[in-house]
């Protein structure tokens, strides 16, 4: 038996939308750092028959990873036996906290460890991304950049920009609920690539921030990370509101944590919030500010946790 554990990203430039479905290559370049509180365990040995997939201790009926395996031996060619995969998170998920990234990332290594494949950090970002394009950002820690200027799988693959011990900003994420989404981040990609007017100026906005930011990481520059995440952040929000029929993956709470993080910026708190296709909040800040953001995140009716997830 191997067993590999993997963590989630937030990526605070974003990309929603992809280029090509089937191999997952993102339509925009996106920069993420990992949310290390939160884990998944997965472990996988060799099967009798056929592969196996129980997630959280029920089979897996979305037959996703299965599908994943099959592209794995045949497209790619690894000689694979069928396997018996367990995996599981200490986070609820299919509600916008990436468990989907964590989950292929960390069977990604085991099954790296299984075949002896000694594969380096870009080729197993790209077997990750395969599975889930996000994936692509949890083989590692870090500032994780995913950025391609081609239509290829061989161009898209992660590269750390810095490592997370070298500027260890806090990150304070606000559970909202633990109800899966009713609409999925891959359906909803497809349909703000589909039908929002907003779509290509997304694109082509975001890479420029895209951009901005890894200087602003390189740099240290809490500011410009903020304001960059930011633009990337509403940009977002502005192709699924404007997606036909609009797409709302936010609750009340999640609202009103956004509304008592501006309250802290106000106030001259160096903290930033993003979110991703669910109704979760997650507080970027400075790391001597901790205890105070946490504070008024639980302080927040409707907020089920505050948990500091970074560093």
């Amino acid at each position: 038996m191997i067993s590999a554990s993997a963590h989630p990203n937030v990526a605070l430039i974003k990309y929603w939308g992809k280029s090509h479905d089937a191999l997952r290559i993102p339509a925009t370049p996106s920069l993420s750092i990992p949310l290390l509180a939160f884990r998944t365990e997965t472990s996988i040995e060799v099967a009798r028959k056929r592969d196996e997939v129980i997630l959280s201790g029920q089979e897996d009926k979305s037959g996703r990873i299965a599908n994943w395996l099959r592209i794995l031996r045949g497209d790619l060619g690894l000689d694979m036996p069928p396997l018996t995969v367990r995996s599981s998170s200490n986070f609820p998920s299919a509600a916008g906290l990436a468990s989907s990234a964590s989950g292929f990332a960390a069977l990604t290594l085991a099954i790296n460890a299984l075949l002896d494949l000694d594969l380096d950090m870009p080729s197993l970002s790209r077997l990750a991304r395969l599975g889930s394009a996000s994936a692509a950002r949890s083989v590692s820690t870090g500032f994780i950049a995913l950025d391609g200027r081609e239509n290829a799988h061989t161009a898209w693959s992660a590269q750390k920009v810095l490592d997370y011990d070298a500027w260890p900003l806090g990150v304070c994420v606000a559970i909202c609920s633990h109800t899966p989404k009713a609409v999925s981040s891959a359906a909803g990609m497809n349909r703000s690539r589909d039908t929002s007017p907003a779509y290509n100026a997304w694109l082509t906005g975001n890479r420029q921030m895209f951009e901005r930011t890894v200087n602003a990481v390189t740099a240290r520059d809490f500011e410009a990370l903020a304001s960059a995440a930011r633009w990337s952040f509403f940009g977002m929000l502005t192709v699924m509101q404007s997606s036909v029929p609009p797409l709302n993956y936010f609750n009340e709470s999640t609202c009103a944590v956004i509304q008592a993080i501006k309250t802290l910026q106000d106030q001259g708190v160096p903290v930033f919030f993003t979110c991703d296709a669910g109704p979760h909040v997650k507080c970027v800040h400075l790391p001597e500010y901790a205890a105070l953001v946490e504070a008024r995140i639980r302080a927040v009716p409707g907020v089920l946790e505050a948990i500091q997830a970074c560093p």
